[in-house]
């Protein structure tokens, strides 16, 4: 099977793109190339913008993933325009040129953020999406334009998806787990701003595994899916990040506490990812910890700007 990842060069892709072509598959990668080339030296990369390609581009692929757009709130807060091209208008133009291509299975990439500030409840995949801020709301919005596009021919699977941590060879340290990891280790310290606060957390290895289960799956299956390791609150992060770097590195760091107001809170159940796409978490946070531990040497250098998405996207612009 030939399979095109649109940012496949990034976080996510830097460790799927290589367990795709374990698995025998043909995976060709789309992406502009801000955060540099991690990817196996024979994979075949074009540097395009999506809303430049054409149909002609997609010939010849079965499969669609869509990993690119930009990554968090704070990207999206320095440019909103450009956040609501990149994650809304590209998904969806993408999902409709794949479609007219003969693409048969569009997968999207979405976010848990969807769902914005909620209560202490579990939320599936029908519960509301109350998002009221720009990052939120561009992932809700492309995730309504690919699906637009789903019938008996194109089968479309939007994955919400939690906050992904751990290790990848186009390392981020701007991400719940990993920025505590590296500010136990740099600062002696870790900073909690709101240790009430719900995150579903996704280890890297299980999101990759969420999109070869979606991959993988029956042609007739699509629509929308969550997915997560476990959910957590950010107290319970900050222990277990804690209890880790204590007994696999000997330190020490203290625990700072504040109590500063979020505009995220929410748990969500997988129940639907495990009974459809037969998804199986395998990863919890202490594994995602030893992960980066094993993997110190390849990103000790904390104060390197290209582990901070922010950072790249504002020399970029």
């Amino acid at each position: 099977m030939r399979i095109l990842v649109a940012g496949g060069a990034g976080y996510v892709g830097s460790v799927l793109v290589p367990m795709l072509l374990e698995r025998g598959y043909e995976v060709d990668v789309l992406d502009l190339l801000w955060f540099g080339n991690h990817l196996p030296k024979d994979v075949k990369v074009l540097q395009k913008d999506i809303l430049d390609l054409c149909e002609a581009d997609l010939d010849g692929y079965e499969q669609v993933l869509f990993l690119a757009g930009l990554s968090n709130d704070p990207m999206a807060e320095f440019s909103p325009s450009q956040n609501f091209v990149f994650n809304a208008a590209s998904p969806t133009y993408l999902a409709y040129i794949a479609k007219r291509a003969g693409v048969k299975r569009y997968i999207y990439g979405n976010s848990c953020s969807v769902y914005g500030y909620t209560t202490n409840e579990l939320y599936d995949e029908t519960s509301p999406t109350i998002s009221n801020y720009p990052y939120g709301i561009s992932k809700l919005q492309g995730e309504y334009g690919v699906l637009k596009l789903m019938d008996d021919s194109f089968s479309v699977i939007s994955l919400r998806k939690g906050t992904i941590c751990g290790y990848s060879p186009r390392m981020r340290l701007d991400l719940v787990i990993n920025t505590m990891f590296k500010s136990a280790l740099s600062l002696n310290r870790i900073t909690v701003n709101n240790p009430a606060i719900w995150r579903p957390i996704l280890d890297i290895r299980d999101a990759a595994y969420a999109y070869i289960r979606s991959i993988e799956a029956n042609m007739n299956l699509g629509g929308v899916y969550n997915i997560a390791s476990g959910n957590y609150t950010v107290g319970e992060i900050a222990d277990s990040v804690l209890a880790g770097v204590r007994e696999y590195l000997a330190v020490n760091p203290e625990l700072e506490i504040k109590h500063i107001t979020d505009f995220r809170n929410y748990k969500v159940s997988i129940k639907k990812a495990e009974e459809v796409l037969s998804f199986k978490s395998m990863f919890a946070i202490p594994d995602t910890i030893k992960q980066l531990v094993d993997n110190l040497d390849c990103f000790n250098d904390f104060d390197n700007s290209n582990y901070f998405n922010i950072e790249i996207f504002k020399k970029a612009n």
